[in-house]
């Protein structure tokens, strides 16, 4: 699939995609209401802070195609912070920096409920570490050559080192996606619907740092056509 026709895809299932992400976050919008919120019209009976998640989940998805489509999308810190800077602004401290950055310190605990917790690497150092674990991450990935094989691992990547305080999963999804459409790939969405094996996927590669199952869940979650 060309390019062109990859983005024109993205841009015409923009709000199933929105929705997905917000829908995975508990965010109550249904989709005709994301739909409606979308086209500039208010929907009442929601709170504040769950409108502009799905106003900031749009602004970063619109914002994403452009890249694509100017050709300046890539993977990289600067990229990352700035998209991560969009979509979650109103949820993650410090919004558009990795953890330890700023002046807070901490985070990267992820509770996986009976298989205990997760911890990510610390920030005390200033983020130091977390950004040596980056540039390695995108070391390695710059050697797998398959553009899907590519973009899946680093939503695992992005997922499990817990860069950011918030956000951390779509940001990922997001630069997932970029990566997809860059190289005339569907972007993917992870279906609301299937939260349950998508959270099971994702226990295993904390606990674990297995990212099979929760690669080939994404893999099954392409669009059709």
């Amino acid at each position: 699939m060309e390019v062109p026709r990859a983005l024109a895809r993205f841009e015409a299932q923009l709000a199933g995609h929105v929705w997905d992400a917000a829908a995975l976050e508990g965010n109550p919008y249904t989709l005709p209401e994301v739909q409606t919120l979308l086209e500039g019209v208010t929907v009442g009976g929601h709170r504040l802070d769950d409108e502009k998640q799905v106003l900031a989940l749009a602004e970063s998805t619109r914002l994403l195609h452009s890249l694509v489509r100017d050709g300046t999308f890539a993977l990289s810190k600067p990229l990352s912070d700035r998209l991560h800077g969009i979509v979650a602004p109103h949820e993650a401290i410090e919004a558009g920096h990795f953890r330890g950055e700023g002046s807070v310190r901490g985070g990267g605990v992820v509770n996986l409920g009976e298989a205990g917790t997760f911890q990510a690497t610390g920030c005390e150092d200033g983020g130091e570490e977390l950004r040596a674990e980056y540039t390695r991450g995108l070391a390695f990935l710059s050697g797998v050559k398959n553009p899907m094989e590519r973009a899946v691992a680093y939503f695992c990547f992005g997922t499990r080192h817990q860069f950011y305080f918030d956000g951390n999963k779509r940001t990922s999804r997001l630069m997932m996606n970029g990566v997809l459409l860059s190289s005339g790939h569907d972007a993917i969405s992870i279906p609301f619907s299937r939260r349950l094996e998508f959270n099971q996927s994702l226990v295993t590669l904390y606990a674990d740092a297995d990212a099979t199952s929760l690669m080939e869940f994404i893999l099954d979650c392409r669009p059709e056509g």
